[in-house]
């Protein structure tokens, strides 16, 4: 046994993993260059030794959740590159407008044909809120309408929606609700996804950045009610201020905001650095405190709702819809959904479910008004 081995064996026996052990959350290794890579390249490492095959396991999701309950990431070398990006990140803002459509070339335009396989019928890609549904659908509408309900939508009224998806919440809201919708998007596939999905709807789709408002709003009109479902995450710290500065200039005195994200326990600067190279580029989890910074003089916090357990349960749909259709999706373009696509996208799905059961990471929706709301708010569950 090399050094490497040994070293790498005792930190997973901290999390109660055996090197090719007989639990199910076990880790098997089917090359010897899995130890070295990972303890030089941390999360990275690991993440693409299963890209490549050196590892397997059968219930990922479970090894992942008890590495991150064993804080096992923090006890592995950062590499020389991952420090590197993350100075970077302190000094510049990877979120400038000029940087910002990357995600959308890499992730979001990726194919809506595979995203409606994966998705289901409501096009919703942010966690359902679970309580009393049966299914993916039902819990996803749920989720509307849990937005409608928390920011008091009502017939008629105006609303701002930055970062629209394909369309799931401005079709729901509009014809559930009966208001206008101005919805904002960077990715030129879901825009054209969401006009179509919304056709006939009091439903107006812009391909523009959040902080393009000449472009979404050009006549300056303040709406009655603001939503931001899933975009927060690739603001960017350097940029939270920005945002609530851009609704708070174009919502009425006494509308709220609803923000829709997932939440870290601690202040980053950048993600992890698998999300960052193959998923989500520039993406970044806002923190409590970061939140609290943000909204000062712009906002006051009327109602926090943390529902991160139900990420597992979306998740969970989401990569039995995927690999049920994997045979379909491939046949798309087989050179783009190949069988490292697949790796890529089993880990961070799986990944995924495992931070999710770990509470590594949260979901939290805020309810914000401005300048306090004038009655009690009455919280929605």
């Amino acid at each position: 046994m090399t050094r490497n081995e040994r070293v790498v064996r005792e930190l997973f026996a901290v999390a109660e993993i055996e090197i090719n052990g007989h639990n199910p959350w076990d880790l098997k290794v089917k090359d010897q260059r899995f130890y070295k890579r990972v303890l030089t390249e941390g999360v990275l490492g690991f993440a693409e030794s299963y890209i490549s095959g050196w590892i397997v396991c059968e219930q990922m999701d479970d090894l992942i959740a008890r590495l991150l309950r064993g804080d096992i990431k923090n006890k592995l070398k950062k590499n020389w590159g991952l420090l590197f990006h993350i100075l970077k990140s302190r000094l510049f803002n990877l979120q400038v407008l000029s940087r910002s459509s990357q995600v959308a070339h890499v992730h979001y335009n990726l194919s809506n044909q595979f995203y409606e396989l994966m998705l289901g019928k409501t096009m919703a890609y942010t966690a359902a809120y679970w309580k009393n549904a049966a299914n993916l659908d039902e819990a996803q509408y749920n989720k509307y309408d849990l937005v409608c309900r928390k920011v008091q939508l009502k017939e008629g009224e105006t609303v701002l929606e930055l970062g629209c998806g394909w369309g799931g919440f401005a079709k729901y809201a509009a014809e559930k609700y009966g208001c206008k919708m101005v919805s904002v998007n960077i990715s030129s596939e879901q825009v054209k996804y969401a006009k179509e999905f919304c056709k006939g709807l009091p439903v107006s789709v812009f391909h523009c950045d959040y902080r393009n408002h000449s472009v979404y709003n050009p006549d300056h009109i303040r709406f009655d009610k603001a939503v931001s479902i899933g975009m927060a995450e690739h603001v960017g710290p350097k940029n939270y201020r920005n945002l609530f500065d851009v609704v708070d200039r174009q919502l009425k005195d006494d509308g709220l905001f609803l923000l829709h994200t997932i939440g870290s326990d601690i202040s980053l600067s950048t993600c992890e650095p698998f999300t960052h190279k193959y998923i989500f580029p520039n993406s970044v989890l806002p923190s409590i405190k970061q939140v609290g910074d943000a909204i000062e003089g712009h906002f006051v916090a009327e109602d926090l709702q943390n529902f991160g357990k139900y990420y597992f349960n979306t998740l969970k749909e989401w990569y039995n819809n995927y690999k049920k259709n994997w045979d379909t999706i491939r046949m798309f373009d087989p050179v783009k959904f190949d069988t490292r696509f697949d790796r890529i996208w089993s880990f961070y799905l799986l990944g995924g479910m495992g931070m999710a059961k770990s509470k590594a990471n949260h979901l939290w929706q805020f309810v914000f008004s401005k300048k306090g709301f004038q009655e009690l708010y009455e919280a929605v569950r």
